[in-house]
């Protein structure tokens, strides 16, 4: 099998619309919620998400035609692969039937829908836009940066939920491995933040209803009560390392394993004993070779959900045993981004990255009141350095899919 290496990254969440942005947030422990500025929440029982600002598509070469083509999370994808594909150098340097893009969202262009659908009660049939079908539909970002790149190789876009682009990511690692590809755009776009969203992750009871910004999204704590919803996109370009190195580009880090399972049990919630999950992480850390020496960091699912921290806290201690489980080190950064839903995996493997390039673990912002459940070592507060080897990045999503793809610090 081909080893293969991260070599250009693109992010814009809700704390940062580049790269060194979103890392300085995560680093400082600044909180991207605040109240719901899309629409008037008058009548909403959630008044917050972390919505992405002060973004301009045409920053990213995107003008005002261009922009009315597109949904707002094809923006964001198209955004976050611009950076992404700057940063790596790549471009000219690969075929075009050997670059593939693997970018997906898990629910696609939910705006447009609910904007089109308006015009067709109020207007008629005839008003629905002729770019309502292309702007909606969820394989829209890979097709528009296939496009722009001259991407001709494997496209794949993935739909999994939460576990969406930690999939992508995960099934482009499989294709530059087993030599289907050289190089691919890998991760994910949402851009959900509207009244029919809202509603509908409210009334399913997954959001949490708290008023105050820094009380809201609170992964392990024991006040946890819901997720924040969040927006934005993150793109990985993977490569094949001996081609990386022969044209000397940065290798942020090596991806090294990759687990897929699905827990079979309920549409929403997790597999009360983590096993689903633990199996997912099992198959990641075996694939990457993970042993004594190794000093692991998780970048955990970390919702804020009542369930999935509890279920979450027990898949890890099963995938690794009690005293490795608490030897890890373990953080969620969607108390700082809340839950980006399909772009979450993607931004989360960045963080993960990062984590090991620069030795440094994100904190958990807001955990002050620790779950007697959930009983590891989630780096509460503030950021803290460690010699990180080996890092998981986990993703557990509605309809039972897991996704953990693993990464291993860059020995350049």
């Amino acid at each position: 099998m081909n080893r293969v290496v991260i070599t250009g990254m693109g992010v814009v969440s809700p704390i940062g619309n580049s790269l060194s942005a979103y890392w300085e947030s995560l680093v400082n422990g600044v909180c991207g919620v605040g109240p719901i500025t899309r629409f008037d929440t008058e009548g909403f029982k959630a008044k917050l998400a972390a919505e992405v600002k002060d973004f301009n598509a045409a920053d990213f070469g995107m003008d005002v035609p261009t922009q009315r083509r597109m949904d707002k999370f094809t923006q964001y994808a198209v955004a976050a692969a611009r950076q992404a594909m700057a940063d790596s150098a790549i471009t000219g340097t690969v075929e075009p039937e050997r670059l593939g893009v693997y970018v997906g969202s898990g629910i696609g262009g939910m705006s447009t829908f609910v904007e089109q659908s308006n015009r067709l009660n109020e207007r008629g049939p005839g008003r629905v836009s002729a770019l309502f079908i292309p702007m909606m539909i969820s394989n829209m970002a890979a097709g528009t940066i296939a496009i722009q790149y001259n991407a001709q190789g494997p496209c794949l876009p993935t739909v999994t939920a939460c576990a969406t682009s930690t999939h992508a990511v995960g099934e482009a690692y499989r294709a530059i491995a087993h030599g289907y590809a050289d190089a691919v755009i890998a991760g994910g776009a949402e851009a959900t933040i509207n009244p029919l969203a809202v509603a509908g992750f409210t009334t399913c009871m997954a959001l949490s209803l708290e008023e105050d910004p820094l009380k809201a999204s609170l992964p392990f704590d024991a006040r946890r009560a819901g997720f924040v919803m969040g927006e934005g996109a993150g793109i990985l370009v993977l490569e094949e390392y001996e081609r990386a190195v022969k044209r000397g580009a940065h290798i942020y880090a090596e991806v090294c394993g990759y687990g897929n399972t699905c827990d079979a049990y309920h549409v929403t919630a997790p597999r009360p004993d983590g096993s689903g999950g633990a199996r997912a992480m099992e198959l990641a850390l075996k694939e990457a070779g993970y042993g004594e020496g190794d000093l692991l960091y998780i970048n955990a699912h970390g919702t804020g959900t009542p369930l999935n921290d509890k279920s979450e806290t027990l898949a890890i201690k099963k995938a690794l045993g009690e005293a490795e489980a608490h030897r890890a080190i373990i953080s969620s950064t969607k108390s700082m981004t809340g839950h980006m839903l399909g772009a979450a995996g993607a931004v989360e493997l960045i963080a993960s990255a990062k984590a090991l390039e620069e030795g440094v673990v994100p904190p958990t912002i807001g955990l002050t009141q620790p779950d007697p459940e959930c009983d590891l070592d989630y780096t509460p507060l503030r950021a803290r350095k460690a010699a990180l080897t080996l890092a998981l990045s986990t993703s557990l999503g509605f309809g039972g899919h897991n996704g953990v793809v693993a990464l291993r610090r860059a020995e350049l």
